[in-house]
């Protein structure tokens, strides 16, 4: 019996550790997982960590804005030296393109993804795997609808602003204004509430269209201004939200010729600067932007991050610049 009950006791030790060492099994993996996720913050924000890659998506690397983001990153990483990699990839405006682009980029184990989002709805799962990875995520251009380490865009409430004032100051005060408008998106958004606050200090100035959507583009510009110029026999100027409707808008006026009014856009394009110079044309001026300078800026941003200082705000607006035909000569370009 004592032989039985020493088997008995023996038993019911071994399985008492058996069912105790579950737990401390679960234990042991919690604290892997807390290493683990320790150690991709420490990889992250660790100030004897180098920027050693960038991945950089754009819409279209046949535009020249998306041209200069690219020199822009490039030109930062060279002064930061060190053999800093810059891989700029086009996605052609396609979602689907770009999430592939970015998914890429992380498993390429690339330390900086700077993307300009053809949709900032889209983008999320992508930019939610990358951060989840470790990759500091900076968006320039285009706001995101995702938590990013930085977002870098123009100042587009104060480009509307010193476009419209312009307007405003060389119409004296007073006269008949159409804005332009284009595709619902932040930026365009911004640009005409910008403007309309400029105008609203002149009780003379008359909006008299701000609705017609013309998509951003040359030929939406051609169409929008070509309906304009048939419904309304004077026109002292036009606001155009970006410079590509704003060429399409001085090209129907020198079809229908009229030029009686004069044109401001947004952005500083070589398009621009080329229809600026133009005396037989209407387009007087472009709220400019600087796509280099948001490049530059946020691998600035990227490599302080990466090596643990982080910016006081995420949200960084870059100031526009108003070009005329007055200044142009001293104008850069992009």
């Amino acid at each position: 019996m004592k032989t039985i009950a020493l088997i008995v006791g023996i038993l019911g030790f071994t399985f008492v550790s058996c069912t105790n060492s579950a737990p401390n099994d679960n234990s042991a993996a919690n604290v892997t997982n807390t290493a683990t996720n320790t150690s991709l913050e420490t990889k992250v924000n660790s100030p004897n960590r180098k920027l050693q890659t960038i991945g950089v998506a754009l819409g279209d690397l046949g535009n020249p804005f998306y041209n200069a983001v690219q020199k822009g990153a490039e030109t930062e990483a060279k002064r930061i030296g060190g053999n800093i990699r810059v891989n700029a990839v086009s996605s052609g405006f396609d979602l689907n393109q770009q999430s592939n682009q970015i998914e890429n980029f992380t498993a390429a184990n690339t330390d900086l993804i700077i993307l300009s989002a053809v949709d900032k709805k889209g983008v999320k799962p992508v930019i939610d795997q990358a951060r989840l990875a470790g990759k500091v995520v900076i968006a320039v251009d285009s706001a995101v609808d995702a938590d990013v380490d930085a977002m870098i865009s123009s100042n587009n409430t104060q480009a509307g602003e010193i476009a419209c004032q312009y307007i405003a100051d060389r119409i004296k005060g007073q006269g008949s204004v159409v804005i332009l408008n284009g595709t619902p998106m932040d930026s365009i958004n911004q640009r005409v509430s910008g403007c309309e606050k400029s105008l609203s200090k002149y009780p003379d100035i008359k909006l008299i269209s701000k609705d017609q959507n013309a998509e951003g583009t040359r030929d939406g510009g051609l169409r929008v201004m070509s309906d304009l110029l048939t419904t309304f026999p004077k026109i002292d100027a036009v606001f155009a939200t970006n410079d590509q409707s704003g060429v399409g808008a001085d090209l129907a006026a020198r079809q229908a010729k009229r030029k009686e009014f004069f044109i401001v856009g947004v952005d500083g394009s070589p398009d621009a600067t080329k229809a600026m110079e133009d005396k037989d044309g209407v387009f007087a001026a472009t709220a400019a932007q600087n796509p280099a300078g948001m490049a530059e800026k946020a691998v600035q941003i990227g490599n302080d991050i990466i090596q643990g200082n982080k910016p006081e705000s995420p949200d960084i607006l870059i100031p526009v610049n108003l070009v005329t035909r007055d200044n142009l000569s001293s104008y850069k370009g992009w």
